[in-house]
Parts: C-alpha cells; structure tokens; sequence
C-alpha cells in the first residue's frame, strides 16, 4: 500500500455517519455512471450478482452502515470506517475478523480516472460485491487468519495472494476473459486493460507462483492471474499459507515485468 497519502479521513459523526459535501456525492454518482456499463459487460457473475443485491445508492455515497446491514445478512460480514493508509497487520486482523476496512474518503477530480491509494469508491463499489458470495468473504478470511500466525516479514509475501485475487483477480466464464478483483471493478481505465487490451500477461492460478510475482500498486498491472475454476481459489482458504510462503522463498520472486521500483 502507499507509504503516504494527499487524502484525510473523514470521521463519522455522534449519529456513525460521515457527511460527504454535495460535491462528494457527485463524484461518486460520476464514478458509478462511468463504471456502470463496463462492469455489466466485463466483470465475473460472482461480483454482479453481489453488486445488484446490495442495490447501492448511485447519487450518494453509501455509508458503510447500510452495507454492512445487508453483508451482515448474507455472509456475517461488516463494513468499518478507517483511516486512508492502515498497515499489513491492522488489514489482516480486521479480515480475520470478517470486518472490511473501509478507507473514507473519497478520491477528488484529478484522480478520477485512477487513484493509487483506495478510496470508499474502490472499497464499497469494487470490494462490498464479492463479500456477498460465502465463498469469497470466507477466501477473505482465511487471508486474514494467515497474516495473524505469519511473522511480519512475510506480511509482503502473503498479500500479494489477496492482491491477484481479490483485488486483481480474472476469471473465465464462457469461454469469455472475466475481471474479480476489485480493484478492476473499480478502476475506468485498468478494467479495459485488463480484459481487453491483450497487453497484459495472463498466467493460470497457481498459489505458489502467485507468492512470488511481485507488483507495483502505482501502474496497471502488466501480469494477471485468471482462475480456471473458481474452485481452486476457493480450495486455498484451506491451505498452509505460511507454509507455501517458505516454498515461495525457496524457489525466488519472479523477475518484475515493470521497470524497477520498491514494493509496498
């Protein structure tokens, strides 16, 4: 994640709301208009169908209130407010605690089209749907569970697995390229990338090279992982993740497909 950040946080009120300026408000409904059509087209079924049952305000930005009210329903999940930039070790704890952390601000104008940090666009719009299917909240909390037992030095290993999955993850459904992650859903101009380019690498899922594929967070991503049968990303909830990070140490990080730059 970025080491810093132009964005503050915005704190909820005595009532837990956050009052978002009528400003605000109007880029949100912007983001939505400008990724409604391309995620309809390109995202994976387990996303839309999650995005339509949370049936989020498009004028308004939601608070995460009243999406943790219908994730709480469907998978046990809540959705919490927090500040802009939080460490591995908070994110992992929160996950492990079926709590989605929430960045809550909103990114301005200038950064519309792509935002290196997460804002509450990318956190409610890319991440909210897919915490809607059992399946991947319990994926999400199995990631969380493993960043708590592995010593923090391996924090920047394990993540890159929620990072080409949940967050950039592809998928194939007919045949057809298929977007997961939220960070394409949330993205206008990383989603055609992605599906549609034919620019990007595309491997097939495998948990032990994921380990070992390191990325930068500040460009698109020139390498993707697409999961044949969603199954087998299902199945990793289940793995030794601390031990298929010593694997992944064994065997070395793949060279970086982008010019030369530090991880975060």
């Amino acid at each position: 994640m970025p080491k810093s950040t132009e964005y503050i946080a915005k704190l909820p009120g005595s009532d837990g709301l956050i009052a978002y300026s009528t400003e605000e408000d109007a880029i949100w409904g912007d983001l939505v208009a400008a990724q409604w059509s391309a995620v309809q087209k390109h995202m994976a079924k387990p996303y839309l169908d999650g995005l339509a049952i949370l049936d989020m305000p498009r004028d308004r930005v939601p608070q995460c209130a009243e999406i943790s009210e219908i994730l709480k329903r469907y998978t046990g999940w809540t959705v919490a407010p927090v500040p802009a930039l939080i460490g591995f070790k908070t994110f992992f704890g929160m996950l492990a605690d079926k709590t989605f952390p929430a960045a809550s601000f909103i990114r301005s104008r200038k950064d519309f089209d792509y935002i290196e940090e997460p804002d509450i666009f990318h956190e409610i719009f890319g991440h909210t749907p897919l915490l809607m299917d059992p399946r991947f909240a319990r994926f999400s909390e199995a990631i969380g569970k493993a960043g708590q037992v592995v010593d923090k030095k391996h924090y920047a290993w394990l993540i890159r697995l929620y990072w080409f999955t949940i967050e950039f993850g592809l998928t194939y459904e007919g045949g057809a390229l298929k977007a997961l992650g939220s960070g394409l859903a949330s993205s206008p101009t990383e989603l055609p990338h992605a599906v549609l380019s034919g620019s990007p690498v595309i491997r097939p899922f495998d948990v032990i090279d994921i380990l070992r594929t390191p990325y930068r967070i500040d460009i698109h991503q020139p390498v993707y992982f697409a999961i044949e049968n969603l199954d087998d990303l299902f199945a990793a909830a289940d793995r030794d993740l601390a031990a298929d990070i010593v694997v992944a140490q064994e065997k070395g990080l793949f060279a970086p497909l982008y010019p030369l730059q530090k991880e975060s």
